[in-house]
This record gives structure tokens, sequence and C-alpha cells, in this order.
């Protein structure tokens, strides 16, 4: 900094101290100058809290913000394009119950319930992912480029005022000291910056358009959102209701204990071991049904299949009597032949001369159809 530039500080700090010390009364602001800073001043405090605060709305966990920045930023050094997503919890709470629904398989009715929920939550986190871009691109970034462009030029150019202000003051206060001329040309400096300044931040406030319209974008991508997620869950609804209609309606299934295939270790012989379902008084000897053994026989865990089962086939586990066309009627114990999977709740099969659809929850799979 050069001599004069250092006495122009002083002289400055000395004006700022004889107005906050002794009273000393400096240029004063007009009402509407006064009025359109103190609304600058307001719009610049809104966006320092209303641009973390959205982003707090759209990514809640600050634990997994600060991971998500880490990683990103690791990546644009590393020069790589793509960029980490923030887990919504629809998708993190989906994975789980598609993992689990998965393990349970597609015979059993909760199972595939809570894999059609699991999906339809990963449906609402890449809604809400949508979200997340959109409403950065429409709404966040250019409130970001307002602040750092227009409101940033508007502070510097208030803060030049006033340096120019309290120059002119200490040269004003100490007229008979120092040259008309530098009294003359301080107050030219500081006439101009007012009008520099003034002159943005009527631009700035005059500018309603720009201001308004990011507002409405993001009210309509919030509506955007709840929409798809309300359509993506009203389906889901109903789904559960005509499953949950389905099994309210279903033959309840009662327990019957099978047969235990074992073999004598006295005459090596085949027999049944019948599981009681109540007590018994029968003897120990009389538990056994003994056929003749077959040397290489296989042990079955069910007494009663003669049935060779060497094409895919399912038991009906409780009776299906159709009311629409081109479904299967079958009774409880049936052994249907498996033709064809049309989709995650219904089969296509014969029974005799009979053919049609028939639900996956009303049978048991024996020898299941081979992967396409």
């Amino acid at each position: 900094m050069s001599v004069s530039g250092m006495k122009k500080q002083l002289h400055k700090a000395s004006q700022l101290l004889n107005e906050r010390l002794m009273g000393a009364e400096g240029t004063k602001m007009d009402e509407d100058f006064l009025k359109m800073e103190k609304s600058v001043l307001v719009i610049n405090s809104l966006l320092l809290e209303l641009l973390p605060r959205t982003t707090e709305v759209l990514q809640p966990n600050p634990a997994y913000r600060a991971k998500l920045s880490m990683l990103n930023t690791m990546s644009r050094i590393r020069g790589q394009g793509r960029s980490v997503g923030y887990p919504q919890t629809e998708g993190i709470l989906g994975d789980c119950m598609c993992q689990y629904g998965q393990e349970l398989g597609a015979t059993s009715e909760f199972g595939g319930a809570l894999s059609g929920v699991g999906e339809a939550l990963q449906q609402v986190a890449q809604a809400r992912d949508a979200l997340d871009v959109n409403v950065k691109r429409s709404f966040i970034d250019p409130l970001q480029e307002l602040q750092d462009t227009e409101l940033k030029e508007i502070r510097f150019q208030l803060k030049k005022l006033n340096g120019r202000r309290l120059d002119f003051d200490y040269k004003r206060r100490r007229r008979g000291k120092v040259p008309v001329e530098e009294v003359r040309q301080a107050w030219d400096k500081f006439s101009s910056s007012k009008e520099q300044a003034e002159r943005s931040m009527f631009v700035l406030l005059q500018s309603d358009v720009d201001q308004l319209r990011p507002l409405a974008d993001l009210v309509s991508e919030l509506l955007d959102f709840h929409r798809n997620a309300q359509r993506i869950l009203l389906g889901l609804h109903g789904n559960l209701q005509a499953r949950l209609t389905a099994a309210s309606n279903r033959p309840e299934r009662r327990y019957r204990p099978k047969k235990i295939r074992i073999r004598s270790e006295h005459n090596g012989s085949l027999g049944f071991y019948h599981q009681p379902a109540l007590p018994s008084t029968v003897s120990s000897a009389d538990e056994f049904t003994v056929l003749p053994s077959r040397p290489g026989s296989p042990i079955s865990c069910y007494a009663d299949s003669r049935t060779v089962l060497d094409q895919p086939c399912c038991r009906a586990m409780y009776s299906f009597h159709p009311n629409q066309e081109g479904e299967l009627d079958f009774n409880e114990g049936d052994i249907i032949i498996l033709t064809n999977r049309v989709d995650g709740n219904w089969y296509e099969g014969a029974l005799g001369s009979q053919s049609g659809l028939f639900p996956v929850s009303y049978v048991d799979v024996l020898v299941p159809l081979p992967l396409p």
C-alpha cells in the first residue's frame, strides 16, 4: 500500500472513531436509500439461511450429507464424472423388504407382498432422487447464483460507499486544513458510489419475476413428486387389498401329520412311522406299517406318493373354483401339470383334459418349471 493510501485509511479510521466515540455526525443517506439497503440485507440473510435449509429438507441426514460431499469431492479430484447419490430412506427400506421377500420365496403370500412393497418404495426413492436433482437445478442454483453475483456486487458497492463517505466526512470536517479541490473530489467519488449502489439495489428489488420463478418451480417440483408418490402408493394399496381379500376368502388349511419312512434295524424292511396328532394308546408295535424292502429305493417324505414326478408339476393346497373363463378348476390335493408361468401371481397348467390359469398362492410346486 502506498503512503497516500495508508494516510487515507488512517483518515477513515479517525472519522469512524469520532462518530462512534465523540458523537460526530456523518453524511446521512436519504430514506429511500436506507429502505432499499435494509431490503437487500434481508434478502442476503434470507439466502444464507434458505439454501442450507432447503438442502436439509431434501437430504435430512447430516452424516450422509458430509460423506456425500467428501465422496463427490474425491471423484472430482480423481477426474471421475459420476457422482454418488444420496441414499434415500425409502430406498433403504425397499431394499430390505425386497431382500427378505426373495428369501421367503414366491410361494409365500407374505414374501410376495413384501417384495411388492419393497419395489414400490424403490420407485418412490427414484422419484425423490429426481426431486433432488430438479430442485437443485430450478431453485437452489438460481438463488445461489443470485447470492454469488448481484448480492455480492451490491455488498462490495455498499462497503466501498461507506469508505468514501468516511473519507469525504473527514476532509469536510478539516476543511480549513484540506484543500478545497480534495474535498470536491471526495464528494464526487462519494456521490458516484452512492448512485451506483442505489441503481444496483433498485434493479435487484424490481426483478420480481426472477425472484418469483424459483419459488414457483420449487412448488411445481414438490407437487410432481407427491403426485408420482401417490400414484405408486395407490397402485400398491390396490395390490395389497387384493391380496388381503384373497387371503381372507381362502379356506383354512389344516395341519396333517406326515408319515416318516424308516428302515428297521432287525430285518432291513421299510416302515412308516405315523406321527400322532393326538395322544394314542396304540402300542409301539402297531405304529409301523412294514413293507418289503427294495434295494436302492429312495426314502420319501410322502408315504402316498405314487405319481412319477418327471415333469413340472404342483400339488393343490386349496380347492379353486374359478368365476372367469380360461381359469382351471381343481380340488385340494390334485396334481397339476405346469406348462407356463404367466406372471408373479398366475400359473398356466393342465389337469386331465382341462387346462387354464390358476393362482400361484393356491399350489405347492413339486417340480419347478425350467428357467427360461
